[in-house]
């Protein structure tokens, strides 16, 4: 297993990650199979969309806050029930195939990491898996 340090700097953020997974894909012994990707955080999540127009994440990030305010009359004593909401709803794992070692995502596809919990140190773990 392989782990990826991340540094967010934002209480809500995505951080494009696609750079150090494809990296890793790329020295990877797994020539074909899947590249898994698992968030061990609860505040934190994983999701892939669009990386070209950087105002996609901050469209996605103001249209999440508008959704899931921070202060919305929660009871979590942490006060920070908004960030697990989100962290759920973008979930802590995602699977991207592997052909000849690079990542096959579509052309505009990139993978980001959900803070919403932040500034925080966090890590990824990343798995390949021959198939």
């Amino acid at each position: 297993m392989e782990k990826i340090a991340i540094k967010t700097k934002d209480r809500v953020e995505l951080v494009d990650i696609t750079g150090p997974v494809r990296a890793l894909a790329g020295k990877s012994p797994v020539e074909n199979g899947v590249c898994v990707l698992f968030c061990p955080h609860t505040t934190a999540g994983l999701t892939i969309n669009e990386n070209a127009d950087p105002a996609v994440k901050k469209d996605m990030i103001a249209a999440f806050n508008k959704l899931i305010p921070p202060s919305g009359g929660y009871t979590h004593s942490e006060g920070n029930s908004d960030s697990h909401i989100k962290s759920s709803i973008f979930g802590p794992s995602l699977s991207i195939i592997i052909e000849n070692r690079q990542l096959m995502l579509g052309t505009w596809q990139g993978i980001y990491f959900c803070e919403s919990d932040g500034p925080r140190s966090r890590e990824l773990w990343v798995r390949f898996i021959k198939g």
